[in-house]
């Protein structure tokens, strides 16, 4: 019985070991081949990446630029560059079949897909660049009505962080993008705090008011100065400055319209003087 239980055990404990030897085995070749395929998985990742480069490198990029000029559509950012070449593509195949059934001359049938392809390229990018510059301004101009109401919220007692979120509920009915840009500082300054928030909100609109709003703000939270006056002073000289552009547009006004004139209303009154004394010239030789 003795010898039985011995063998039993020693049996057991060979066995066991057996197991392990055969696990560590196992295991050694489930790294090895999940090595390989871990590798061909990166080399498909790779290619994948090669091919689809110039419709997804760029995605922050281009969510960004969707963002500055007011557009916060996911979809439209995700599929921006698919639709820009798809939209290229459909016209070179348009002019393709146009040139075949002999609506355009098959000669200048390049030249007409390379403009096509360098407009959808362009085109849309120079349409966000000026939608981000009109943005910019419009927010510029609606500043000061923002920091006069900041003020009277100061000025009543409320924080600058209380403030900012009444301000952002309360704008929605007034102008939709300062409610956002201020929930968007609100939803920001909660995570990594107000100072650095007003950074990131000077970093999506570098303008001289909004760094002077941001400066403002920053000041008052380092030192604990009195906001109400240095607000409303700032709204002040927003306002003078939006004036003084204003009249800086319509003093320019005159010498854009001189051309025109010329053009259109000089010259075909010159014409006008000018072509019965020519015709009877002529009549007489």
């Amino acid at each position: 019985m003795i010898t039985g239980g011995v063998s039993i055990i020693a049996y057991q404990l060979w066995r066991s070991a057996k197991r392990k030897r055969q696990f560590k085995i196992y295991q050694l070749l489930d790294d090895e081949n999940e090595h390989v395929v871990e590798k061909e998985v990166d080399s498909l990742e790779a290619a994948l990446e090669k091919l689809t480069s110039p419709f997804t490198s760029q995605h922050d990029e281009i969510k960004n630029k969707l963002e500055d000029a007011g557009i916060e559509n996911a979809n439209v950012a995700k599929y921006y560059m698919h639709i820009k070449y798809g939209i290229s593509l459909v016209g070179i195949g348009a002019l393709y079949l146009m040139s075949q059934f002999g609506l355009i001359d098959s000669g200048k049938m390049i030249s007409f897909m390379a403009i096509w392809f360098v407009s959808c390229i362009i085109a849309p990018d120079s349409i966000l660049a000026a939608r981000k510059k009109s943005r910019q301004q419009r927010i510029a101009s609606q500043l000061p009505y923002l920091l006069d109401l900041m003020a009277i919220c100061v000025q009543t007692g409320m924080t600058l962080e209380a403030a900012m979120k009444y301000l952002a509920i309360e704008l929605k009915a007034f102008d939709k993008e300062l409610a956002k840009l201020l929930a968007r500082v609100n939803d920001r300054a909660k995570i990594v705090g107000l100072e650095q928030a007003l950074d990131e909100l000077y970093q999506k609109l570098p303008t001289p008011e909004i760094r002077s709003f941001v400066m403002t703000l920053k000041q008052s939270l380092q030192y604990g100065s009195s906001i109400y006056s240095v607000l409303t002073t700032l709204a002040a000289d927003i306002r003078d400055v939006n004036m003084l552009t204003s009249e800086e547009k319509i003093g320019k006004l005159a010498a854009k319209m001189s051309m025109p004139l010329i053009l259109f209303i000089m010259m075909p009154i010159v014409i006008i003087i000018l072509a019965p004394a020519m015709m009877r010239l002529m009549d007489g030789i």
